[in-house]
């Protein structure tokens, strides 16, 4: 499956309120809420780098759709959408051997880690739709480019 609208996206992001551990692979207890305090955190920390939190913000989608699948077919489905970036860091998120070599995934895991405790209003999901409408018009440009 690849994901070919921010629209497309959006549902299924709103699909995972709701959703328990056990009924999405494991992992946070609510995949939406986990998935906002994570890219919220990203946001605080590296404000520019949109794509570092678009690629927390998108992380349960793959275990929603695949629950026992891997984090690669997640980042095949957002690569045409959102990018070969995005992609990278959610194919690798699960990775611990690339953790020590990369930056962006150590953010990237650390904040995971943190939005699993933290307890902070992360805002609402469309709070996030411009931020994914940029990052694939920036991606879909490229795209034409190449």
């Amino acid at each position: 499956m690849e994901l070919r609208s921010v629209e497309e996206l959006m549902d299924l992001l709103y699909a995972c309120r709701g959703e328990r551990a056990a009924e999405t692979g494991g992992g946070p207890g609510d995949p939406h809420g986990h998935a906002l305090r994570t890219a919220a955190l990203l946001r605080r920390r590296r404000p520019a780098d949109k794509e570092l939190q678009v690629a927390g913000l998108v992380s349960p989608v793959g275990r929603l759709l695949w629950p026992d699948g891997p984090a690669a077919r997640t980042a095949d489905a957002v690569r045409p959408l959102l990018g070969a970036r995005v992609a990278r860091l959610l194919r690798r998120q699960d990775r611990p051997e690339a953790w020590a070599h990369d930056d962006d995934l150590t953010s990237l895991r650390q904040a995971d880690e943190e939005a699993r405790t933290a307890v902070f209003d992360a805002g609402v999901l469309e709070d996030w739709r411009t931020v994914l409408e940029l990052t694939a018009a920036r991606n879909s440009r490229l795209g034409l480019v190449d």
